[in-house]
């Protein structure tokens, strides 16, 4: 059967339908991309110490007791099973079934178990899981032998498909299925070695030995690099080909007379170095006729937000338009207060910069799209608004997109393809973005950086508060808090949650808004104190007040969700309180801090858990304790995060994101399949030589494509 066969021509139509709508899967080709999560031995245990909460995990693992008793709130017995991978433990619990279940489940047998993680009373806990045993075969046999040494294949699973009900469907079909087109060409995979791309699949799901896994994963993983990177280079040439207005600096640039310069001269401080260069980049691209694709990334208070006021001064210079486009209300709001004080009062009033956002009234928006069509305005700051129907621009010069990762690719395309010619694009990140990730997220866009801090930025200490081993260390916390309101200064407290049972992935309580709130507003250590909540939910006219009277100092201790992650600026806010910060990600957790410190006095951050010390949880907590440096933070949260989240909607799309590639560690892959690609698309642009690769560039996604002149 070819690859495109209807899956069900394959199996049956109840495994078609559960294949479906567990994974999106219709095809014989996209059973076969299903590839395994990882391999196991029959003979080995799985260590546990990477697990999560709320992932779904196949685990093979060995019962070490079992138990039951009977339940106080329902009727019958409880019946538990512990198993270990000889490092740690998980608890096994099912509400009913004890009686058959205990027959199966006895000390010392073996096998693979998939549910979901959860914990309860601090232990790491599946509930209701599915499982296999391994059969007890007789030693004495060479077929024993080879079934215990040969690899089993893991896969990602769901609690409708588990792990080894997929693999059995596809052992029973996958001899059925043709060869699959390779989307490396061949002289290309001949000129690296290793296995061809179908022979690579079929031997990662059926390995026979554990150097068939390690070569079919190599020869999978270049596959995946060159795809990615096959795209962005074709991106590249599609965005080299269109055409934009070039802006370049006048002649004047040194007199008064310009924009830019009158905004120099208007600074109570000097540009940093690196403020200086970037700025010199970005003024030579915006003055070809090639769009500009530039990123620029920086750490928190970098002075980010000053560099692109400077290029679109450049660009108002010319008459253009720039557009920022930000992720939520609340930063959009805090863009414009703050690209308005930059300017200052005569350039304010000459450029008159705008607010567009989906909570205003019908005739404000009337308003402001009148001030954009007519070119009235030269600056307009938005949100998803700005993408809708019927917001035109007079001469849209330049669009910047402010932390590119909260914005779908097609997105930004709709917003570029509103001028007349292509505007010139500059990205703004202050997640700080490892080597490996840039060649591939960012792969299409020359890269600029921020690491030097302004003159006069207070630092910010960060300490991890852990609640398991000291409970009584939460009261510290709330007096910190009150002692920074007592000398007039104001303080963040994060919650994960807005409302409680909001997160169900597990047993545990989580930190939420509107509870918070209630606590802090009983405690006697912070009586008197101003207390209000900001969360996504409320009204954007109200998020929009709230941030203002918290600017006005009306507000002492704001009580927040991620809303206030990036781009608000409080300078009177010096301490910060993240509750549940195992909930977070390092780069979330960098991001939050930096909202605090931004002002005369140095910050301070409290990192609150309740995860216990050794967890995978609280060593990224420790790692954000223990610097500031986001540069450093990026690689570590690039070894500690699970793969797949990594590069987010920019590197594919739809389903097809990462298998086997690991962005943390194969550097060398990435790069060589850079060069091979990038190669490949320069003498053959239109890859009419490489069908196979063509085919898989467009089922990355067809609207994400489309800009690619591939879809």
């Amino acid at each position: 059967m070819p690859p495109e066969t209807p899956l069900a021509k394959l199996v049956t139509a109840a495994e078609a339908k559960k294949l479906a709508k567990a994974f999106d899967m219709h095809t014989a080709s996209d059973l076969l991309a299903h590839l395994p999560r990882r391999h196991a031995q029959r003979g080995e245990l799985t260590r546990m110490s990477q697990l999560e909460a709320g992932e779904e995990v196949t685990l093979v693992a060995e019962v070490v007791s079992t138990g039951s008793r009977r339940m106080h709130n329902r009727r019958g017995e409880l019946f538990t099973a512990t198993i270990t991978d000889g490092h740690g433990q998980v608890q096994l619990t099912w509400f009913s079934g004890g009686k058959v279940l205990g027959q199966h489940l006895t000390p010392g047998r073996r096998g693979m178990f998939s549910g979901k993680v959860s914990y309860y009373g601090g232990t790491l806990q599946l509930t209701h899981p599915d499982f296999q045993l391994f059969d007890e075969q007789s030693q004495q046999t060479d077929a024993a032998e080879r079934w215990a040494r040969e690899p089993i294949a893991i896969y990602p699973g769901t609690s409708a498909v588990r792990s080894w009900q997929f693999a059995t469907i596809l052992a029973r079909v996958i001899d059925r299925i043709t060869p699959l087109a390779d989307p490396v060409p061949a002289a290309v995979r001949d000129e690296i070695g290793g296995m061809h791309y179908d022979e690579a699949v079929r031997r990662f799901h059926l390995p026979r030995s554990p150097e068939d896994i390690e070569r079919a994963r190599e020869a999978l993983k270049f596959t995946e690099a060159f795809v990615l990177q096959a795209a962005l280079a074709h991106q590249r040439a599609v965005a080299a080909q269109r055409r934009a207005v070039p802006r370049p600096l006048p002649s004047t640039e040194v007199t008064e007379g310009s924009l830019r310069a009158r905004l120099d001269a208007s600074l109570p401080f000097s540009l940093t170095d690196d403020q200086q260069t970037a700025g010199d980049e970005i003024a030579a691209d915006l003055a070809q006729s090639t769009p500009m694709q530039r990123l620029l990334q920086g750490e928190v208070g970098s002075g980010k937000t000053l560099v692109a006021v400077r290029a679109m001064l450049q660009v108002a210079e010319h008459g253009g338009q720039s557009a920022l486009l930000a992720p939520t209300e609340v930063l959009a709001s805090q863009h414009l207060a703050s690209i308005t004080d930059a300017l200052g009062p005569e350039l304010a009033e000459q450029l008159r910069p705008r607010l567009l956002t989906g909570s205003m009234t019908k005739s404000e928006r009337q308003r402001v799209m009148l001030d954009i069509v007519t070119g009235e305005t030269s600056i307009v700051v938005g949100t998803h608004a700005l993408l809708s129907d019927g917001v035109e621009f007079a001469d849209l010069g330049l669009l910047i997109v402010d932390e590119q990762h909260r914005f779908g690719v097609e997105q930004r395309e709709t917003l570029r393809r509103r001028g007349a010619a292509t505007p010139h694009l500059l990205v703004l990140t202050a997640t700080p973005i490892p080597r490996t990730v840039a060649m591939t997220a960012f792969g299409d866009l020359e890269i600029s950086t921020l690491r030097t801090m302004p003159a006069g930025r207070q630092g910010i200490e960060t300490f991890a508060v852990n609640l398991e081993r000291h409970p009584t260390h939460i009261h510290r916390v709330w007096q910190r808090i009150r002692e920074e309101i007592d000398a007039g200064r104001q303080a963040f407290v994060v919650c994960p949650a807005i409302e409680a049972n909001e997160d169900a992935e597990d047993d545990r309580d989580t930190a939420n808004v509107a509870e918070i709130v209630d606590v802090l507003e009983r405690l006697p250590v912070l009586a008197g104190v101003r207390i209000a909540m900001l969360h996504g939910k409320l009204p954007g006219a109200e998020k929009t007040e709230i941030m203002r009277a918290f600017e006005r100092h009306e507000i002492d201790v704001l009580v927040a969700t991620t809303v206030i992650e990036v781009g608000v600026n409080v300078p009177n806010a010096s301490v910060m309180a993240v509750l549940d910060a195992d909930r977070f990600g390092i780069a979330q957790l960098h991001q939050l801090r930096g909202r605090v410190g931004r002002g005369q006095w140095p910050g301070l951050c409290l990192l609150v858990t309740r995860m216990a010390p050794e967890s995978m949880s609280f060593a990224r907590i420790e790692a954000v304790a223990e610097t500031l440096d986001g540069f450093a933070l990026a690689e570590r949260d690039l070894e500690l995060r699970r793969e797949g989240d990594v590069l987010g909607s920019v590197q594919s799309g739809g389903r097809s994101s990462l298998k086997v590639l690991r962005v943390a560690r194969d550097g060398d892959v990435i790069a060589q399949a850079r060069a091979h690609a990038s190669a490949l698309l320069a003498r053959d642009p239109h890859l009419q030589q490489a069908p196979a690769l063509r085919d898989a560039l467009n089922a990355l996604g067809g609207e994400q494509l489309e800009h690619l002149g591939m879809g």
